[in-house]
């Protein structure tokens, strides 16, 4: 399975990729330096070099043709403005979104955030992001042609990954280290009966497969 991720060099993305790679699937980083690149290569990826906020959906579809499946993992990362928030975390995403659906390519995964929402109020850079995330989902799930799931990870913490998450419509709110947000990805990846899904996800006491395959049969 050959498998786009935008934000390529991030933290998730880089998870997610020695996975897909180990697994035997042919991952594709999206990154916005040639620097990123040798990450990339070291975990199994083959590096993508463009720039989301300025490039077209014609370009970007490109990178995009003949991928089995697209995962939106890119953000503006911390200390970033709410400019950048707008720009990268929705514009970014629905330019990713119209580049899946023009190069053809349906599984559409997205990497949100708990407490994302377009309406959510509030003046702070944080605020800013949860509306532009909230923005992303909106307008990805409102596409006919791809079969997304969103996933909503809580506060995302470094500790080693211990595989038992709890992955819900709603979960409450909860830490979730981000090798197990990479695992719950590479799952939904492999479950195709996920599409359709908004999914919360924290630690918990399910094996991730078992939690995948939970949703997917609700």
């Amino acid at each position: 399975m050959r498998v786009v991720i935008a934000g390529g060099h991030g933290q998730i993305a880089l998870r997610l990729e020695r996975l897909l790679a180990a697994a035997g699937h042919e991952p594709v980083g999206v990154i916005r330096r040639p620097e990123q690149g040798a990450a990339l290569r070291e975990a199994g990826a083959e590096p993508a070099l463009m720039d989301l906020e300025s490039a077209s959906v014609e370009e970007v579809a490109g990178i995009l043709q003949g991928a089995d499946a697209a995962v939106f993992a890119a953000g503006a990362g911390a200390g970033s403005g709410a400019d950048r928030k707008d720009t990268v975390d929705r514009a970014a995403a629905v330019l990713f979104a119209d580049a899946a659906e023009r190069a053809g390519v349906r599984r559409f995964l997205v990497v949100s955030s708990m407490g994302a929402d377009a309406a959510h109020e509030g003046d702070a850079v944080f605020d800013a992001y949860l509306r532009a995330k909230g923005a992303a989902d909106d307008a990805v799930r409102a596409r006919t042609g791809l079969d997304w799931t969103v996933l909503r990870p809580g506060m995302l913490t470094d500790d080693a990954g211990t595989g038992l998450v709890r992955l819900e419509a709603r979960t409450g709110r909860g830490p979730v280290p981000r090798d197990d947000v990479a695992a719950v990805l590479a799952e939904l990846l492999e479950t195709p009966a996920t599409a359709g899904l908004t999914l919360e996800l924290i630690s918990g006491s399910v094996p991730v497969t078992v939690a995948v395959k939970d949703v997917a049969g609700n």
